[in-house]
């Protein structure tokens, strides 16, 4: 057996032997790219030699017809190559099907997979399609369009080269989904798959199930009676001309399913371009409806009257509603037309800001690279370090800046909500309080009702518990000089703690002045400028005073103006506030500028 595999394998075709290899060691996703490769192995050989069939029988047996037929079913618009790529394999599998006869396991091959590679193929053109159906660029549907036609030539291919396979095709779902169309280019390549399998196997209409024959004539009728354009009507009366001459059975079901076929025809499709045809047809069904009796006759003509009023009337119908389905498919259409352009249009602008953006950063960039080495120019050599460690510090700085600005921001959003809800419940909290003050306010007092009197006896039974208290706790007595030391001595007590808390008091203002001088000194100092950047005004700052507190002062003045200038509206969370009180704000800056002093002592 070991000989047998090996002697296999030295006769396999290498470049097969290859792409399986590689086929086995790729990812999923690169496997579409090298079945591709098939299609310059399938074309080296001549068709219908025995080199070409030794090829597809190699294919066959290394799963390479079987890794295609399965990438059919997949999402062709995440595939390498997308729909391209979909419909070229579509293509290969058609042409290593044909002319490949299995000798092992014939069954499976005939009876399950090629049953199974005409489903992929239909179900590839029914996505095919719908996207032709809804795509809107001119270019991108001709793209379609041909993948479609590459689809159904593989179809037409396949069931060619194995006639037994046209009854699958007509008696799968997909086909006739692929049929019921109202699309005009598409329904002709569909009637075009079906006029081949016509043509490949003429019984073929005999072999399907009722059902399925008569959905086929009821479209084909179907687009005899419901379109004006001459190229369909060609195409299906031809097909309806060649049901006709295969089998007369057929012709039978034509006259009596469809009674009033002969009167649209002569009258809708005369002088079109296809009278031969169209003649031919007509002759066909007169002659059967000639061997009919004249009772079948009169009931086919009173068959035709009604279907034809019952038409007209349903055409009446709806040609009334046909006005406000057009203007919702024209607001429809229009409205995703202007939602693409807007896509569109962000996608440029997102694309423009980027670019500038990206730009922007490269001359800043530039700029201070620039200006740093023009700085290490100027600067001597040996204060270079300390130059450089200045700006990593101030980089440093400027970093942590920024970082904590944005950190306050974000927490800032964050608990703006349970702020918002906060301020909201003290404000329903103050009114309800502010509330239930003035109710309790306005409550009439209840009038004055004196105690019940005391009978004799609970008298006398109250005085004697009186009379065994005073003997169980009898009172302390306290001579007058003990009175008058007693009240010397808290007299001086409380002399003494009102000359500590006086000391106290000062030394607390004492360190509140000084506090409030280091704080400022502070504040100046952080705030200063470099020495090479110092100016007169500095100067004048640190030498005088008198400016912070001037700038304190104006800046509690602008709170007050500001709180006092505020719009009624901005002021109805305060409606339960008394007058006298003033914003957290300005509160907040006369008590700044109270612990603001500068040399002297505070006044208070």
């Amino acid at each position: 057996m070991a000989k047998a595999l090996s002697a296999g394998l030295a006769a396999a075709d290498p470049r097969v032997l290859a792409l399986a290899a590689q086929v086995t060691e790729s990812r999923e996703q690169d496997i579409p790219l090298l079945l591709l490769k098939l299609k310059g192995i399938l074309h080296s050989a001549s068709l219908g030699c025995e080199e070409s069939k030794k090829i597809k029988q190699d294919i066959y047996d290394y799963g390479l017809t079987q890794y295609c037929m399965l990438i059919l079913r997949q999402d062709h618009s995440r595939l390498c190559g997308g729909w391209a790529t979909a419909a070229q394999l579509a293509e290969i599998l058609s042409h290593c099907c044909v002319g490949l006869e299995v000798k092992e396991d014939p069954e499976e091959f005939y009876k399950k997979f090629l049953p199974s590679a005409i489903d992929n193929l239909l179900v590839l053109g029914r996505r095919l399609q719908a996207r032709f159906i809804r795509v809107i660029k001119d270019e991108e549907k001709q793209d379609f369009l041909h993948w479609f036609q590459t689809v159904t030539d593989a179809i037409c291919w396949l069931f060619g080269g194995h006639i037994q396979l046209a009854v699958c095709v007509l008696q799968n779902d997909h086909f006739l989904q692929l049929l019921i169309t109202d699309d005009v280019e598409t329904a002709i390549i569909m009637m075009s798959v079906l006029h081949n399998i016509l043509r490949v196997n003429s019984s073929v209409l005999l072999q399907v199930d009722e059902e399925t024959l008569h959905s086929v004539l009821d479209e084909l009728v179907y687009k005899l009676s419901s379109t004006t354009n001459p190229v369909i009507g060609n195409a299906a009366t031809k097909l309806l001309l060649l049901v006709a001459k295969f089998c007369e059975q057929l012709v039978k079901l034509l006259t009596a399913r469809y009674k009033g076929l002969k009167g649209l025809l002569s009258k809708q499709w005369t002088g079109k371009g296809f009278d031969r045809d169209l003649s031919q047809l007509l002759d066909l069904l007169y002659l059967e409806q000639s061997n009919g009796k004249g009772e079948m006759q009169r009931q086919h003509q009173a068959a035709c009257k009604i279907q034809a009023t019952w038409k007209g009337f349903q055409t009446r119908k709806r040609l009334k509603k046909l006005p406000q389905a057009v203007t919702t498919l024209q607001r429809s259409f229009r409205a995703k037309r202007e939602q693409e352009l807007q896509h569109l249009k962000k996608q440029k602008e997102d694309e423009a800001l980027k670019l500038q953006m990206q730009l922007q950063r490269q001359r800043a960039m530039r700029v201070f690279h620039e200006r740093q080495l023009a700085s290490l120019e100027i600067i001597h050599a040996s204060q270079v370090n300390k130059y450089m460690e200045e700006m990593e510090g101030k980089s440093a700085l400027t970093i942590q800046r920024f970082w904590r600005g944005y950190r306050a921001r974000r927490n800032f959003h964050q608990q703006r909500q349970s702020l918002k809800e906060y301020k909201a419940a003290v404000i329903i909290q103050r009114a309800a309080c502010k509330f239930l003050e003035k109710r309790r306010r306005r409550r009439p007092l209840s009038p004055w009702k004196g105690p019940k009197g005391l009978t004799d006896e609970q008298r006398l039974a109250l005085q004697q518990k009186v009379d065994e208290y005073i003997k169980l706790h009898p009172a302390s007595q306290m001579s007058e000089e003990m009175s008058k030391e007693l009240h010397m001595q808290a007299q001086e007590k409380l002399a003494q703690f009102l000359l500590r808390s006086r000391l106290d008091q000062r030394a607390a203002q004492r360190r509140e002045t000084l506090l409030a001088q280091v704080n400022t000194d502070v504040e100046l100092l952080m705030n200063a400028p470099g020495l090479a950047e110092t100016t007169e005004k500095d100067l004048d700052m640190f030498m005088s005073r008198s400016i912070p507190v001037a700038a304190k002062a104006r800046q509690s003045h602008n709170t007050m103006l500001k709180y006092t200038h505020w719009p009624w509206w901005k002021k109805l969370g305060d409606e339960f506030v008394e007058d006298d009180v003033i914003p957290d704000d300005a509160i907040n800056a006369e008590a700044e500028l109270e612990t603001l002093f500068i040399g002297g002592r505070k006044s208070l």
